[in-house]
């Protein structure tokens, strides 16, 4: 039958192949070339000495799960407002950068850039061996997608991922965008129908709101 590490990569693939044989995706202007195939991933970029580093910089593995509660007091939130905040300015600016022509790669290196200028690491280098700075999700990969030297082609839609360990908080924020003008009808339905569910749960929280709540 497999390893379940081997079923857990088939139901992946499995996965992801049915939303890219999906009318919409793959299929736009560019037709199959819109299909998403690997490209060259450059070095990791350096994070200078004097900006601090998250607990796993080091040995590049997951922190233990943590079952206890935490409840943060004011100074806590605050800190967490900040790393959240810069996470949306870097966002805003990764966004800008969305068109035609222009690399996941070229994404990462403005994102690296910008997190680090504010004094921030970005949370995403060396996280599980997590080799860039930022996550790219074109098309039908699902999240966590490693930038590299494939240009964003006119109808594709892309996920961009940033977070930044500021203060000893992270603050992370991702949202979808549109490559150009010709994106499906289909692929802006999905991008719309996420948008819903995401305002929907969120306008759910509030203290004492059980988690349940959301799903």
């Amino acid at each position: 039958i497999g390893r379940p590490a081997d079923l857990r990569v088939e139901a992946k693939r499995g996965f992801s192949e049915l939303l890219s044989r999906k009318k919409g995706f793959g299929e736009g202007k560019g037709g199959s070339a819109n299909r998403l195939k690997p490209g060259i991933i450059s070095p990791q970029l350096e994070v200078p000495a004097h900006i601090p580093r998250p607990p796993y910089y080091e040995t590049q593995e997951n922190p233990d799960w943590d079952d206890n509660y935490q409840v943060h007091g004011k100074e806590g939130i605050e800190r967490m407002r900040r790393s959240s905040k810069f996470a949306a300015e870097v966002l805003e600016m990764a966004g800008s950068m969305v068109k035609p022509g222009v690399t996941t790669d070229a994404i990462d290196r403005a994102v690296h850039k910008m997190v680090i200028e504010g004094g921030a690491y970005p949370s995403p280098l060396r996280y599980g061996g997590f080799p860039k700075s930022v996550c790219t999700s074109i098309n039908e990969c699902i999240c966590h997608g490693i930038p590299d030297s494939r240009e964003l082609q006119d109808g594709d839609i892309v996920n961009i991922d940033v977070t930044v360990f500021l203060d000893g908080h992270h603050g992370d924020t991702s949202r979808m965008f549109f490559v150009g003008e010709s994106v499906t009808e289909e692929a802006r339905a999905l991008v719309a129908a996420t948008k819903e569910s995401l305002d929907a749960a969120i306008a759910i929280c509030a203290p004492g709101v059980p988690f349940k709540r959301i799903g």
